[in-house]
């Protein structure tokens, strides 16, 4: 049954990070990937949060492999970063790509580690 529901929430992330993406690049106009940086940081915050409320005790493993890994799992991408991050460099916007990869990891580290401060609140 685990299995089961794992999959059916990394469907869902990833349907839910098709149309965040969407929506943030149809209303941000920027060089800047900021569709899988929104995802990227929301999914961080959230499997921060989910960590921190196993280390509490407060979430059985099993929802959390659900909600942890199906879910974020396919809500964030870091491959498609990677992907953009190698396209902007080739596109010769060297500068653009370092710092969209230097905020894509310090914010996704940042709200992973305030999810996981505020689950032990």
């Amino acid at each position: 049954m685990t299995l089961l529901l794992l999959s059916l929430a990394g469907g869902l992330g990833a349907t839910l990070r098709f149309v965040t993406d969407a929506t943030v690049v149809g209303r941000v106009r920027t060089a800047m990937p900021v569709g899988t940086l929104t995802v990227n940081i929301l999914g961080s915050f959230l499997l921060g949060l989910v960590t921190g409320a196993v280390t509490r005790a407060a979430l059985p493993e099993p929802a959390a492999a659900i909600v942890g890994t199906g879910f974020c799992g396919g809500f964030t991408t870091f491959s498609t970063a990677s992907v953009e991050t190698a396209r902007l460099w080739r596109a010769d916007r060297t500068g653009l790509a370092v710092g969209y990869a230097a905020v894509d990891l310090a914010g996704s580290l940042l709200a992973a580690l305030l999810g996981m401060t505020l689950a032990h609140l």
